[in-house]
């Protein structure tokens, strides 16, 4: 993981990256775990939490920071985890890293290996300065640490409005039950207090000159140290996407075993109709039967989708990859799965059924289910993107799967239809409309059927009982050009989603951390 993400960051041939990322794992001390999974598969267990949360940050070393801002790096680690992660942190920032990050709470050993702390409340400041000057600050302002407590706990209790609820309860309790004048005091005026002292101290005066002093002196401008080409970033982002694909079962594996029982099922129900007019009606209803429910199960992929968007939101949001980039390397990816999951369930539907013996129509049967399977995996991402939820996901696919299926001009042809909403502008943007017409144009443009010994009718005519196609040699070429615009367009759709980036303040909050097993990095 750290490996794809110097590729994806970092300039350069790519044999000169594998040391950069070995020097990140000696760094956060991930030696032992290097060649270990970091979620884990079926009986296999995954990487403790410490060690992710140090990948996590390794992840970002890839690009040797200057500065690197880490929010609540201890959140959910037990004392000894948090202990050995903050000792890391303190033999990296000993290399010149400066490291900053956000805490609520530490225990006495991890608040011994602090620098210099800021105290907040409310948006206030009550102190800044080094570590053991805040003691002195607090006794100053009247506060003094009481014996036996750990000075971290007191700091937050004295500074934390949430502690005033706990003081009715505490009224009752005798004192020889236990020293509780640190809990007594009034939070409201020891903020008011340690605020009012800080902005008087030396401290304050300290850091204000220093900041007017940083201000009035230009620093050197940093300089960039280069980023990975778009190809080469569109490139690891393929292999990558190949890699998750080829190992998640849901995505693959298990679509390729629906959709063969798929085409058995529908094969065997429809095996032997023959090639007589009579048969015209049942063929029509196979085909629309295969496409529907083609497009149905791809909801079975819906997971796989969601995890790809949240690599891409955390990727994103660290400026680790673009929206290109993702989009392009998706497409990629998916060619060859969607390619195969096609001809494959295509091969046992076409010859069950017993379609025009042709290769060129077989081809062209093929292609069309893959075109349609394209333009349906771009419409998953759209949804995925919108919701980030599997069953919301699945219930507006499903939703949208039947809408598709009823304007399709196979219920009702799409003339007869309503036309505002049903026949237009539903029917035309409905992916079974174009495979269906599409696949019955190929099947019986250009045939006809003897009626009775001297008469016969074109294979259209015969059609346009219960479905209606058009009877030029051309039109199915043009259904097929529609699925592959639909398929392009829809991916031109998320591509300007991604760039408005109108879901950043909702999906940000959605990345967890069990999600670094896909490739991701969580915040």
């Amino acid at each position: 993981m750290l490996y794809y993400s110097a590729l994806l960051q970092l300039p350069g041939v790519f044999s000169s990256k594998k040391p950069v990322v070995d020097d990140a794992i000696a760094a956060m001390s991930l030696g032992d775990y290097a060649d270990k999974l970091i979620g884990g598969h079926c009986f296999n267990k995954r990487l403790p939490t410490g060690e992710r949360r140090r990948v996590s940050i390794a992840r970002e070393l890839v690009m040797r920071p200057h500065v690197l801002f880490i929010d609540e790096p201890l959140y959910h680690l037990d004392s000894v985890s948090a202990l050995l992660l903050m000792v890391t942190l303190k033999k990296l920032a000993s290399t010149g890293c400066t490291v900053i990050f956000t805490m609520y709470q530490s225990s006495t050993e991890v608040f011994g290996l602090f620098d210099r702390i800021c105290l907040l409340s409310n948006g206030n400041t009550l102190f800044f300065g080094e570590t053991l000057a805040c003691l002195q600050h607090f006794s100053n302002a009247g506060f003094p640490c009481p014996i036996m407590q750990s000075p971290s706990d007191h700091f937050l209790r004295a500074i934390n409005t949430d502690f005033d609820r706990i003081i009715a309860m505490c009224k009752n309790l005798q004192d020889d039950q236990g020293d509780f004048s640190s809990v007594s005091m009034d939070t409201a005026v020891a903020i008011r207090t340690l605020e009012a002292t800080y902005k008087s101290s030396a401290e304050a005066a300290s850091v204000e000159s220093m900041i007017a002093k940083l201000t009035e002196k230009e620093g050197p401008s940093l300089k960039s140290k280069g980023r990975a080409s778009d190809v080469a970033r569109v490139g690891v982002l393929t292999w990558r996407s190949l890699v998750i694909m080829s190992r998640d079962w849901k995505y693959f594996w298990s679509r390729l075993v629906l959709y063969m029982l798929l085409a058995l099922s529908i094969g065997t129900i429809f095996v032997d109709i023959g090639h007589s007019l009579s048969s015209v009606v049942v063929r029509v209803s196979a085909i629309f039967v295969f496409v529907s429910f083609v497009i149905l199960l791809s909801v079975c992929g819906v997971p796989a989708h969601i995890d790809e968007m949240k690599i891409y939101n955390h990727e994103d949001a660290n400026r680790h990859s673009g929206a290109l980039a993702f989009l392009l390397g998706h497409f990629l990816s998916s060619i060859p799965f969607l390619f195969l999951v096609s001809i494959s369930s295509s091969l046992v539907f076409y010859f069950m059924i017993g379609l025009r013996n042709e290769f060129n129509f077989l081809m062209y049967f093929i292609i069309t289910i893959f075109m349609c399977l394209l333009a349906n995996e771009a419409l998953m991402m759209i949804v995925a993107y919108i919701w980030l939820e599997t069953y919301k996901c699945t219930l507006t696919l499903l939703f949208l799967y039947v809408i598709m299926m009823l304007v399709a001009g196979y219920f009702r042809i799409r003339e007869a239809m309503p036309c505002p909403v049903w026949s237009y502008p539903l029917s035309y943007i409905s992916l079974h409309t174009y495979a269906v017409q599409g696949l019955v144009e190929n099947e019986y443009v250009g045939t006809s059927f003897a009626v009775g010994a001297t008469r016969t009718i074109p294979g259209v005519q015969a059609v346009r009982g219960s479905y209606d196609i058009s009877s030029s040699t051309g039109a199915k070429w043009v259904n097929l050009l529609v699925l592959l615009l639909m398929a392009v367009g829809y991916r031109v759709i998320l591509y300007v989603l991604l760039r408005l980036d109108v879901r950043r303040h909702v999906r940000l909050g959605k990345v967890s951390w069990p999600s670094i097993h896909t490739g991701a990095a969580p915040k």
